[in-house]
């Protein structure tokens, strides 16, 4: 990757993740427009422009960038509710990132090498990481629905669809640890999810729990390992 975008993203990084403090972003959702703070928040992604090249002479580039920064900032703020704040936080970066790009294309004539889109090592990858999601949350419900425990009133609620999403990030890390061939690191993740699931196995004193946790933590390391072996030895 070119040298200036590198530089113009870790400006963004450092603009908008450790110089914006929270009483600043609570400022601009609350005054829009009118907040002081946006205007500052923009002059200190120009400043950083002009730091992280040790020059004045990219001044278009820090302009440019300000521009755009305060015209997407301007929008989500204007946009912004409590209901759609999450979405457009990311909608946010993705637009930050993508003006960055595009003054470093219009400035430096650079461009980035997509021709791994055509590859079909490329979509082997996806598709394993995809059906390592929805997909298998859903063929484990299935198969071990008929497993469930009954539920205990005085039991200790969980976050709403908490399992659902460890289940993905732990299969998705399986996967990421298997194709880039550090298969200790599964039995670190096995060992640390014990660790963590035993003290609620100890406390429930239910045989019928405790086999519940382990077909459904087995079935999904299984899963991820037979998928991950099966896109290796496909994209190798």
């Amino acid at each position: 990757m070119d040298i200036y975008l590198i530089k113009l993203i870790l400006a963004h990084l450092i603009g908008d993740f450790f110089l914006q403090p929270n009483s600043w972003v609570k400022d601009k959702e609350r005054k829009k427009l009118k907040s002081g703070k946006l205007y500052m928040h923009i002059a200190v992604h120009v400043a950083l422009i002009f730091l992280v090249f040790l020059s004045f002479g990219v001044w278009k580039i820090a302009l440019s960038i300000g521009v755009l920064h305060f015209i997407i900032d301007a929008g989500k703020s204007l946009f912004q509710t409590k209901k759609n704040a999450r979405l457009l936080f990311f909608i946010d970066q993705i637009f930050h990132v993508s003006s960055i790009v595009l003054v470093w294309h219009f400035f430096y004539k650079g461009y980035l090498d997509i021709s791994f889109v055509n590859d079909i090592k490329t979509w082997v990858l996806i598709a394993g990481i995809l059906f390592l999601t929805m997909p298998t949350s859903i063929i484990m419900k299935v198969i071990i629905a008929k497993w469930l425990p009954e539920s205990d009133d005085d039991s200790p609620k969980s976050l709403q669809n908490a399992g659902k999403y460890i289940g993905i990030l732990e299969r998705t890390l399986i996967f990421v640890f298997i194709i880039t061939n550090h298969f200790e690191a599964v039995g670190f993740l096995l060992a640390a999810k014990s660790i963590f699931r035993f003290g609620d196995l100890k406390e429930a004193h239910d045989l019928k729990l405790t086999e519940y946790v382990l077909i459904g933590t087995l079935l999904s390391f299984g899963i991820a390992i037979v998928v991950a072996l099966g896109v290796v030895g496909w994209v190798s």
